[in-house]
């Protein structure tokens, strides 16, 4: 089992940065990529980024490309998504996930959650 706890999240005005991170402990050492996503009221959970194991491959959704940054420290067990420029369509519950795969693409792909952390961005 791996436990994933996130926090940064809050109530920022657009245009505004804020700084994710994710606690991962328990079998770490059987993660291998991990990522961010965020689920919207009524919308489908949205893979935002994910990184490999080593923090040489990076994927974004194109929405957020330019303006969000996700990185690891595999020494502290811990992920960050730093958000930049925020927009109101930001807004959403962001959650961190560990994959067993290197290359996940999906959220089936993803093996444990966090609970998540909200973000909302005012006009």
């Amino acid at each position: 089992q791996v436990q994933l706890v996130e926090s940064g999240g809050g109530l920022v005005q657009a245009g505004a940065s804020l700084r994710l991170s994710c606690a991962a402990s328990g079998r770490t050492f059987s993660t291998n990529a991990m990522g961010w996503f965020r689920q919207a009221p009524g919308k489908e959970r949205e893979l935002v980024a994910s990184v490999s194991l080593n923090g040489g491959l990076t994927y974004y959704t194109e929405s957020v490309k330019g303006r969000f940054a996700i990185s690891r420290d595999n020494a502290k067990n811990t992920l960050f998504l730093q958000m930049s420029s925020l927009k109101p369509e930001d807004t959403a519950l962001y959650y961190c996930a560990v994959s067993h795969y290197s290359y996940p693409s999906s959220p089936r792909d993803f093996d444990y959650w966090g609970q998540g952390t909200q973000v909302t961005v005012s006009s």
